[in-house]
């Protein structure tokens, strides 16, 4: 990928997230591979942090323990965060997942999200 190219989790479409589960699997984003859904779901959460949790930082350079508070997310932008994750994975929130921990790092909302979408909650 040319230098000065997006990353391929800035695209909110399907394919840029399929991109972003094959150049994690590369070892083109910088990180290593954690392998297959869960690369997908990484670089889903990547996208909506990039487009609705209006960090301070790209969200390509966290890793997925960073506290994501402490990166810029607000209150404001957990809610936006919130809904864009609904959209993107088609899950809801229930109100005991509305809270701080949640929403602390990628990691903790990967979690979150593997929970809603297996069924039970996080």
């Amino acid at each position: 990928m040319p230098q000065d190219a997006s990353p391929p989790y800035a695209n909110s479409s399907r394919e840029g997230f399929q991109a972003a589960g094959a150049a994690g699997a590369a070892g083109g984003l910088g990180r290593p591979p954690a392998g297959g859904a869960d690369d997908e779901t990484v670089a889903g959460i990547r996208s909506v942090l990039a487009e609705c949790g209006g960090l301070a930082v790209d969200a390509g350079t966290l890793a997925i323990d960073d506290d994501l508070y402490a990166a810029g997310l607000t209150s404001h932008g957990c809610v936006g965060l919130m809904l864009g994750l609904e959209e993107q994975f088609d899950v809801e929130f229930p109100e005991k997942l509305l809270n701080r921990r949640t929403f602390e790092s990628i990691a903790a909302i990967r979690d979150a999200v593997r929970g809603l979408i297996d069924g039970g909650e996080a």
